[in-house]
C-alpha cells in the first residue's frame, strides 16, 4: 500500500508495517498503566486524617494482607496525594489518543476515496435518508470518546492545582473523572479490537494505489548517490524526471533505459529494476524496516513480548 507523509503519497509499504506501528503504540500504553500500578501499589491505611496515629498499628502487616507492595512514607502526603490517579487518566489519554488515530485511519480507509478496507455491519450504521450509505460509526465514536477522557484529565488537574496539604473537600471530585475514564477506556478497547480483527482488506486495490504518486522515485534517487552523486542533486534528477513522466503521462516503472540517461548518463539497467513498487519494498531491510524479513521480525518481537 502508498505509505503517507503530509496525507500525500510517499513510498511504498506492506500493511502490516503500517498496522503494526499501531501495536508498538499499545506496547507502550501497556508498559505505562503498568508502571502506573507500580507507584498505586502503596497502601495508605494508617495515614489518619493527616498525622498519623498514637495507636500500635503494623502498616506493613496490613499492606501485606492486602497485596500492596509497600507502604506511604508520608502521612500529609499521603492524605493529599491524587497523583496515582493524574497518572492513570494521563495514561488512558494516551491510549485513547492511539486509538482515536487508529480510527482516523479506518474511516479514511473505508471511504470510497481510499476504499481498502471494509468494516463488518456491525460496527457500522446506516444514514438516516441516504440508504446507500454505510458510515463508521463505532470508529467515530471512539474518536469523539478521547475528548471525553482528556477532560476528565484536565479536569482533576484543575481540581489539584490550587489546593493547599494536607486534606481539602475538592478532593472528593476525584472520583467521577477517575471512574468515567476507567468505564470509557474498557469499552473503548472491548470494541476497537473486533473491529480491527474482522475489517476486510482489499489488498488489489492498495496495490493499484502504489501505481500513483511516483512512490518509487526516492529509490531512484538512492540509486544516483550510491554511485557518488550527492543526494541534493540526486534529488533534483529525480524531481525533473517526475515532472516527464507526468507531461508524459506515465509511471516511473514504465520509463526506459534511455530516457532516464537524458536526465544522468550515470543510471544504468539496475535502475529500471529498482522502480518496481514490489523492489522498492524489499530493499527496506534496515531494522524496522517495512520489507517482509523485517516486518516477520517485528511480529516475532511483539509475540514475545504480549506472551509475558
Amino acid at each position: 500500500m502508498p505509505g503517507f507523509t503530509h496525507l500525500q503519497h510517499a513510498q511504498p509499504i506492506l500493511f502490516s508495517h503500517h498496522i503494526l506501528a499501531y501495536a508498538w503504540m499499545l506496547e507502550r500504553d501497556k508498559g505505562r498503566l503498568a508502571d502506573c500500578w507500580k507507584r498505586a501499589a502503596e497502601m495508605p491505611l494508617g495515614c489518619a486524617a493527616l498525622a498519623g496515629t498514637s495507636f500500635p498499628i503494623d502498616r506493613r502487616f496490613v499492606a501485606r494482607q492486602l497485596g500492596f507492595t509497600r507502604i506511604t512514607a508520608n502521612s500529609i502526603d499521603t492524605v493529599s496525594d491524587r497523583d496515582f490517579l493524574v497518572e492513570f487518566i494521563a495514561a488512558a489519554s494516551l491510549v485513547m489518543m492511539h486509538l482515536s488515530r487508529l480510527a482516523e485511519e479506518l474511516i479514511l480507509w473505508s471511504s470510497p476515496e481510499f476504499n481498502i478496507i471494509r468494516l463488518q455491519t456491525e460496527f457500522t450504521s446506516g444514514s438516516s435518508i441516504m440508504p446507500q450509505k454505510r458510515n463508521p460509526d463505532v470508529a467515530e465514536i471512539l474518536r469523539g470518546e478521547t475528548g471525553r477522557i482528556y477532560g476528565n484529565l484536565i479536569a482533576l488537574l484543575t481540581v489539584l492545582k490550587g489546593l493547599p496539604l494536607s486534606y481539602n473537600r475538592d478532593l472528593q471530585e476525584d472520583k467521577p473523572p477517575f471512574f468515567d475514564t476507567v468505564d470509557t477506556l474498557q469499552g473503548c478497547l472491548s470494541v476497537a479490537g473486533p473491529m480491527l480483527a474482522t475489517m476486510t482488506l482489499r489488498a488489489d486495490r492498495m496495490r493499484t494505489l502504489c501505481d500513483r504518486g511516483f512512490l518509487a522515485a526516492t529509490e531512484l534517487a538512492d540509486t544516483l548517490t550510491e554511485k557518488g552523486a550527492p543526494f541534493r542533486k540526486a534529488h533534483g534528477v529525480v524531481k525533473r524526471i517526475v515532472a516527464y513522466c507526468e507531461t508524459q503521462h506515465i509511471r516511473l516503472d514504465e520509463l526506459t533505459l534511455d530516457e532516464l540517461k537524458r536526465f544522468d548518463t550515470s543510471f544504468d539497467a539496475g535502475a529500471l529494476k529498482r522502480t518496481t513498487i514490489e523492489q522498492v519494498v524489499n530493499v527496506k531491510n534496515s531494522e524496522g524496516g517495512t520489507s517482509p524479513r523485517r516486518v516477520r521480525q517485528q511480529i516475532t518481537q511483539l509475540k514475545r513480548l504480549t506472551a509475558r
